[in-house]
Protein backbone atom coordinates (compact mmCIF):
# COMPACT_ATOMS: atom_id res chain seq x y z
CA UNK A 1 0.00 0.00 0.00
CA UNK A 2 1.13 3.53 -0.91
CA UNK A 3 -1.25 5.73 1.81
CA UNK A 4 -1.66 9.53 2.09
CA UNK A 5 0.70 10.53 4.95
CA UNK A 6 -2.08 11.68 6.75
CA UNK A 7 -4.21 8.73 7.04
CA UNK A 8 -3.61 6.61 9.84
CA UNK A 9 -2.14 2.99 10.04
CA UNK A 10 -2.56 0.96 13.59
CA UNK A 11 0.34 0.30 15.75
CA UNK A 12 -0.01 -2.39 17.39
CA UNK A 13 1.36 -5.86 17.09
CA UNK A 14 -0.96 -7.24 14.57
CA UNK A 15 0.06 -10.50 12.64
CA UNK A 16 1.95 -9.51 9.24
CA UNK A 17 -0.92 -10.98 7.24
CA UNK A 18 -3.61 -7.94 8.71
CA UNK A 19 -3.84 -5.20 6.67
CA UNK A 20 -5.76 -2.45 8.20
CA UNK A 21 -6.01 1.60 7.97
CA UNK A 22 -8.04 4.64 8.71
CA UNK A 23 -8.83 7.57 6.65
CA UNK A 24 -8.99 11.17 7.79
CA UNK A 25 -10.24 14.38 6.11
CA UNK A 26 -7.16 14.53 3.68
CA UNK A 27 -6.52 12.99 0.17
CA UNK A 28 -10.51 13.28 -1.76
CA UNK A 29 -12.42 15.60 -3.66
CA UNK A 30 -15.14 16.93 -1.34
CA UNK A 31 -15.50 20.42 -0.74
CA UNK A 32 -16.98 22.93 2.16
CA UNK A 33 -17.54 20.77 5.55
CA UNK A 34 -17.01 17.25 3.48
CA UNK A 35 -13.66 18.33 2.59
CA UNK A 36 -12.32 16.26 1.35
CA UNK A 37 -12.31 12.41 2.15
CA UNK A 38 -16.03 12.13 3.15
CA UNK A 39 -17.15 8.52 2.57
CA UNK A 40 -20.14 9.00 4.20
CA UNK A 41 -23.53 8.45 1.97
CA UNK A 42 -25.81 10.28 4.02
CA UNK A 43 -24.27 13.55 5.54
CA UNK A 44 -24.97 15.71 2.73
CA UNK A 45 -22.49 15.62 0.48
CA UNK A 46 -22.65 15.53 -3.88
CA UNK A 47 -22.70 11.57 -4.46
CA UNK A 48 -20.62 12.03 -7.22
CA UNK A 49 -17.82 13.13 -4.33
CA UNK A 50 -18.46 9.90 -1.94
CA UNK A 51 -18.30 7.93 -5.18
CA UNK A 52 -14.82 9.17 -6.05
CA UNK A 53 -13.68 9.40 -3.05
CA UNK A 54 -14.58 5.75 -2.48
CA UNK A 55 -12.92 5.35 -5.22
CA UNK A 56 -9.87 6.70 -4.51
CA UNK A 57 -9.55 4.25 -1.15
CA UNK A 58 -10.85 1.64 -3.30
CA UNK A 59 -7.75 1.25 -5.16
CA UNK A 60 -5.41 0.83 -1.84
CA UNK A 61 -7.45 -2.14 -1.11
CA UNK A 62 -7.72 -5.93 -2.62
CA UNK A 63 -11.38 -5.95 -3.02
CA UNK A 64 -14.52 -3.93 -2.70
CA UNK A 65 -15.28 -2.85 0.78
CA UNK A 66 -18.46 -4.11 2.52
CA UNK A 67 -19.90 -0.94 3.78
CA UNK A 68 -23.04 -1.19 6.67
CA UNK A 69 -25.89 0.49 7.23
CA UNK A 70 -24.97 1.30 10.71
CA UNK A 71 -28.01 1.54 13.36
CA UNK A 72 -26.00 2.07 16.64
CA UNK A 73 -26.94 -1.57 17.47
CA UNK A 74 -25.21 -4.57 18.65
CA UNK A 75 -25.28 -6.86 15.14
CA UNK A 76 -22.02 -8.30 13.94
CA UNK A 77 -22.96 -9.29 9.96
CA UNK A 78 -20.06 -12.53 9.24
CA UNK A 79 -18.78 -11.33 5.61
CA UNK A 80 -18.26 -14.84 4.84
CA UNK A 81 -21.66 -16.02 5.11
CA UNK A 82 -24.25 -15.84 2.04
CA UNK A 83 -26.04 -12.49 1.88
CA UNK A 84 -28.89 -10.09 -0.10
CA UNK A 85 -28.27 -7.28 -2.07
CA UNK A 86 -29.00 -5.03 0.62
CA UNK A 87 -26.03 -3.40 3.14
CA UNK A 88 -26.49 -5.20 5.83
CA UNK A 89 -28.12 -3.29 9.00
CA UNK A 90 -25.28 -4.09 11.63
CA UNK A 91 -22.35 -2.21 13.42
CA UNK A 92 -19.55 -4.23 12.96
CA UNK A 93 -17.99 -7.20 10.39
CA UNK A 94 -16.00 -9.82 10.89
CA UNK A 95 -14.12 -12.06 8.19
CA UNK A 96 -11.88 -14.92 7.65
CA UNK A 97 -11.33 -14.39 4.06
CA UNK A 98 -8.33 -13.27 2.95
CA UNK A 99 -8.32 -10.26 0.66
CA UNK A 100 -12.53 -9.75 2.04
CA UNK A 101 -12.75 -6.03 3.90
CA UNK A 102 -14.33 -5.42 6.84
CA UNK A 103 -14.94 -1.33 7.20
CA UNK A 104 -17.05 1.03 9.58
CA UNK A 105 -17.26 5.07 9.22
CA UNK A 106 -17.22 7.10 12.12
CA UNK A 107 -17.35 10.76 12.90
CA UNK A 108 -16.92 10.98 16.76
CA UNK A 109 -18.01 7.70 17.27
CA UNK A 110 -15.61 4.92 18.30
CA UNK A 111 -13.97 2.67 15.66
CA UNK A 112 -12.36 -0.37 16.84
CA UNK A 113 -10.32 -3.13 14.83
CA UNK A 114 -9.83 -6.29 16.27
CA UNK A 115 -7.28 -9.31 14.94
CA UNK A 116 -7.16 -12.82 16.59
CA UNK A 117 -3.04 -13.92 16.80
CA UNK A 118 -2.64 -16.10 14.20
CA UNK A 119 -4.06 -13.06 11.83
CA UNK A 120 -6.65 -15.91 10.38
CA UNK A 121 -9.71 -13.74 11.58
CA UNK A 122 -10.25 -9.60 11.74
CA UNK A 123 -13.34 -7.47 12.55
CA UNK A 124 -14.30 -3.85 12.22
CA UNK A 125 -16.78 -2.80 14.68
CA UNK A 126 -18.45 0.81 15.42
CA UNK A 127 -19.16 1.89 18.80
CA UNK A 128 -21.21 5.21 19.97
CA UNK A 129 -22.25 4.90 23.45
CA UNK A 130 -25.43 3.57 22.51
CA UNK A 131 -23.89 0.23 20.69
CA UNK A 132 -21.14 0.36 23.20
CA UNK A 133 -23.51 0.68 25.93
CA UNK A 134 -25.74 -2.33 24.71
CA UNK A 135 -22.48 -4.48 23.96
CA UNK A 136 -21.47 -3.87 20.19
CA UNK A 137 -17.76 -4.75 21.31
CA UNK A 138 -18.68 -7.74 23.16
CA UNK A 139 -20.32 -9.00 20.17
CA UNK A 140 -17.73 -8.47 18.20
CA UNK A 141 -15.38 -10.39 20.45
CA UNK A 142 -17.93 -13.45 20.32
CA UNK A 143 -17.79 -13.21 16.66
CA UNK A 144 -13.94 -13.86 16.25
CA UNK A 145 -14.82 -17.26 17.52
CA UNK A 146 -11.96 -18.11 19.85
CA UNK A 147 -10.40 -17.47 23.26
CA UNK A 148 -10.95 -13.54 24.06
CA UNK A 149 -7.86 -13.65 25.12
CA UNK A 150 -6.09 -13.94 22.07
CA UNK A 151 -7.73 -11.58 20.63
CA UNK A 152 -6.06 -7.95 19.68
CA UNK A 153 -8.07 -4.26 19.77
CA UNK A 154 -6.91 -1.11 18.40
CA UNK A 155 -9.27 1.99 19.26
CA UNK A 156 -9.06 4.20 16.34
CA UNK A 157 -10.24 7.94 16.29
CA UNK A 158 -13.38 9.24 18.56
CA UNK A 159 -14.40 12.27 20.24
CA UNK A 160 -12.18 13.15 23.22
CA UNK A 161 -13.09 12.97 26.91
CA UNK A 162 -12.81 16.92 26.79
CA UNK A 163 -15.31 17.47 24.43
CA UNK A 164 -18.12 14.56 25.12
CA UNK A 165 -20.54 16.36 27.18
CA UNK A 166 -23.21 13.40 27.56
CA UNK A 167 -26.43 13.70 30.42
CA UNK A 168 -26.93 11.27 33.17
CA UNK A 169 -29.15 9.06 30.94
CA UNK A 170 -25.78 7.71 29.29
CA UNK A 171 -23.95 7.40 32.42
CA UNK A 172 -26.86 5.31 33.82
CA UNK A 173 -27.05 3.30 30.57
CA UNK A 174 -23.37 2.32 31.21
CA UNK A 175 -22.98 1.81 35.62
CA UNK A 176 -26.60 -0.59 35.00
CA UNK A 177 -23.67 -3.33 33.61
CA UNK A 178 -20.90 -1.89 35.09
CA UNK A 179 -21.14 0.37 38.56
CA UNK A 180 -17.34 1.45 38.11
CA UNK A 181 -18.10 2.98 34.78
CA UNK A 182 -18.36 5.68 36.89
CA UNK A 183 -14.92 6.60 37.12
CA UNK A 184 -15.27 7.29 32.89
CA UNK A 185 -17.37 10.47 33.70
CA UNK A 186 -16.06 13.55 35.23
CA UNK A 187 -18.99 16.12 36.51
CA UNK A 188 -19.18 19.39 34.45
CA UNK A 189 -21.59 21.81 34.45
CA UNK A 190 -24.75 20.81 36.70
CA UNK A 191 -27.16 18.05 34.82
CA UNK A 192 -24.00 17.11 32.70
CA UNK A 193 -20.55 15.29 32.56
CA UNK A 194 -17.85 14.29 30.72
CA UNK A 195 -18.02 11.02 29.03
CA UNK A 196 -14.30 9.24 27.75
CA UNK A 197 -15.27 6.58 25.40
CA UNK A 198 -11.83 5.39 25.48
CA UNK A 199 -12.20 4.28 29.16
CA UNK A 200 -15.49 3.08 28.70
CA UNK A 201 -14.53 0.82 25.90
CA UNK A 202 -11.29 -0.43 27.66
CA UNK A 203 -13.84 -1.61 30.10
CA UNK A 204 -15.81 -3.72 28.01
CA UNK A 205 -13.32 -5.02 26.01
CA UNK A 206 -11.75 -6.20 29.18
CA UNK A 207 -14.98 -7.74 30.91
CA UNK A 208 -15.00 -9.69 27.26
CA UNK A 209 -11.75 -11.14 28.06
CA UNK A 210 -9.67 -8.94 25.71
CA UNK A 211 -6.40 -8.23 27.64
CA UNK A 212 -4.91 -6.10 24.82
CA UNK A 213 -5.64 -2.82 23.82
CA UNK A 214 -4.02 -0.65 21.97
CA UNK A 215 -4.45 2.46 20.09
CA UNK A 216 -6.91 6.02 21.59
CA UNK A 217 -5.33 9.15 22.09
CA UNK A 218 -7.53 11.16 19.51
CA UNK A 219 -9.99 13.48 19.30
CA UNK A 220 -12.02 14.18 16.65
CA UNK A 221 -13.98 17.18 17.55
CA UNK A 222 -10.93 19.16 18.67
CA UNK A 223 -8.69 17.92 15.66
CA UNK A 224 -10.87 20.25 13.24
CA UNK A 225 -8.24 20.03 10.14
CA UNK A 226 -7.78 16.17 10.66
CA UNK A 227 -11.11 14.48 11.46
CA UNK A 228 -14.58 14.98 10.35
CA UNK A 229 -16.97 15.51 13.86
CA UNK A 230 -20.57 15.25 13.36
CA UNK A 231 -20.91 16.91 16.95
CA UNK A 232 -18.84 19.91 15.46
CA UNK A 233 -20.92 20.19 12.35
CA UNK A 234 -24.18 18.14 12.15
CA UNK A 235 -23.49 17.55 7.97
CA UNK A 236 -20.24 16.56 8.97
CA UNK A 237 -18.50 14.15 6.65
CA UNK A 238 -17.69 10.56 7.82
CA UNK A 239 -13.83 8.21 7.86
CA UNK A 240 -13.57 4.71 7.26
CA UNK A 241 -11.96 2.11 9.14
CA UNK A 242 -10.63 -0.92 7.27
CA UNK A 243 -8.96 -4.07 8.22
CA UNK A 244 -9.04 -7.17 6.39
CA UNK A 245 -6.68 -10.32 5.96
CA UNK A 246 -3.85 -10.25 3.38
Amino acid sequence: MSLPREWLVPTWPAPAGVRAFVTTRAGGVSEGEHAAMNLGASSGDRPENVEANRAIVRAQLPSDPHYLAQVHGTDVVDLDLPRGPQRPRADAAVTATPGRVAVVLTADCLPVLFTNRTGSRVAAAHAGWRGLAAGVLESTVAAMEGDPADVLAWMGPAIGPTAFEVGPEVKEAFERVDPEASRAFAPHVPGKFMADLYTLARRRLARAGVREVHGAGFCTYRERERFFSYRRVKESGRMGAFIWVA
